[in-house]
């Protein structure tokens, strides 16, 4: 799945109203967590929603930096079978070329199923993400993104 901007949304963008801006914003959030659990992450997809100097902070790890965010991504993520992340709708304050979001996070983890298991084990967390995004050439991208976790249940396995 790729997202391509149309000149049309580049040339329309500045006479948005408060209330269009803040839901393209919020389409950041959403794109990149539906994106975690259906998209192959490679440089395009990083491209299409962090500035080049995008950080992205978990409890147990970080990156800096639109260069290696979606190897970064790809790695955490291939510790799991699947993942599902359900975000709440995200609540966004604009102002100029810049913008805070938050947002309540609900994700599913599967393990990968070892021979002796009748079913994969589950690591599910409770999450409140808070995050900025900016107004560039190419249009809104994601600069900061913090997850803090508020609960957890199970084993996030080994090495996490």
């Amino acid at each position: 799945m790729t997202f391509i901007r149309t000149s049309e949304e580049s040339h329309t963008e500045n006479s948005e109203s408060e209330t269009e801006l803040q839901t393209r914003v919020a389409a950041l959030l959403d794109r990149y967590l539906v994106s975690l659990d259906v998209q192959e992450l490679d440089d395009a997809w990083a491209a299409g929603l962090f500035t080049q100097d995008a950080v992205v902070t978990f409890p147990i790890s970080w990156h800096e930096g639109v260069d290696g965010m979606a190897a970064y991504h790809a790695t955490a993520l291939s510790a799991f079978a699947a993942t599902q992340h359900l975000g709440s709708p995200a609540v966004v304050e604009v102002t100029g070329d810049s913008a805070k979001l938050q947002a309540n996070l609900i994700s599913t983890h599967v393990h990968h199923a070892r021979a002796q298991e009748e079913a994969p084990q589950l690591f599910t967390t409770g999450t409140f993400v808070q995050g900025r995004a900016r107004r560039t050439p190419l249009g809104w991208r994601l600069s900061e993104l913090s997850f803090r976790l508020v609960w957890s249940n199970g084993s996030p396995g080994r090495g996490l």
